[in-house]
């Protein structure tokens, strides 16, 4: 139980920071519920973390009475994870890395985020339970669903965060789904797991 909520923990400061210090000085997107979140950020200036619960809390009522589990599971990991992106926001102008390799590295610790929580049966959001349960109902790879969710996500942000921003965004998420697929591979076949 500590050991899980210690994962829980270094996935979502990891997202905090990922998108805090790389992303969010370039207008990048990350994809799923966390962009859903930037793009409101950019757009009205509102918080992401705090619009990141409100849009889940349908995914999660769906979550509540498909999935009773990975409904306890994921709330802690959309709290915490949703906590961090606001609370490690005072960092958004320390970063001194250009686009490219902020897209690299943001992408990177996102993605392991992601991944770490995933490995634990948690979630980030609405967008990641809701692949989540696809990928429990019909055996596809978590990582790779919530890249196709991401890159839905990224064409509807193209307008807000104009196309040098939507390309490096695009290669953002590209390192997202990566790490995230590496994460959650062997899991979906059945193997390791952090229970």
């Amino acid at each position: 139980m500590i050991r899980k909520f210690m994962i829980l923990i270094t996935g979502s400061m990891l997202i905090g920071i990922g998108i805090n210090l790389y992303f969010v000085p370039h207008h990048f997107l990350d994809g799923g519920m966390i962009g859903i979140g930037l793009i409101v950020h950019y757009w009205l200036g509102f918080k992401p973390g705090l619009t990141i619960i409100v849009l889940s809390i349908p995914l999660y009522m769906i979550a509540f009475f498909k999935d009773r589990a990975l409904f306890y599971n994921s709330i802690h990991g959309l709290w915490l994870s949703s906590f961090m992106i606001d609370f490690f926001y005072q960092w958004h102008e320390a970063n001194v890395l250009p686009a490219l390799y902020s897209g690299l590295v943001g992408g990177t610790l996102v993605g392991i985020g992601i991944g770490l929580m995933l490995r634990a049966d948690s979630a980030t959001g609405g967008t990641d339970l809701l692949a989540q349960l696809i990928g429990k109902s019909f055996g596809y790879n978590v990582g790779k669903l919530i890249f196709m969710i991401d890159s839905v996500v990224l064409l509807i942000g193209w307008s807000i965060i104009g196309l040098e921003s939507f390309l490096y965004s695009l290669f953002a998420i590209s390192a997202v789904g990566f790490f995230t697929t590496i994460l959650t591979h062997d899991k979906d076949s059945g193997g390791y797991s952090f229970h």
